[in-house]
């Protein structure tokens, strides 16, 4: 059964309303963590992992190089939320763009 008009439009608002939770706290990009050899003889880090865990965040830009960060550990699970919410945040948006353009194939108004 087709959704009505007026059903999709409270689900846009909805999803809007979602929007706010957000309140700035999204961050674009991967957090990466890495371990690293430091290369002396005898350090434990020569059989094991390596030193570490370190973390760093990639953002990748269109037309650009990819910009990498280090991230202080203090700030690893802030970052970590930060870029969970981005993806959230990107959902909900498709999610309205998809509303937005069925609504526009019933041309209706936006």
């Amino acid at each position: 059964m087709a959704i009505s008009t007026n059903e999709l439009r409270k689900d846009r608002q909805d999803l809007i309303d979602q929007l706010a939770v957000f309140d700035g706290k999204i961050l674009r990009g991967s957090v990466i963590e890495s371990y690293k050899k430091c290369g002396k003889p005898g350090c434990k880090c020569a059989t094991g992992t390596g030193h570490g865990p370190k973390y760093s965040m990639t953002v990748n830009f269109p037309k650009r190089r990819p910009e990498n960060d280090y991230i202080p550990l203090e700030y690893v699970t802030q970052v970590k939320e930060y870029v969970s919410n981005y993806h959230q945040f990107k959902e909900i948006i498709e999610q309205i763009c998809m509303i937005n353009r069925e609504l526009l194939k019933r041309r209706e108004e936006l």
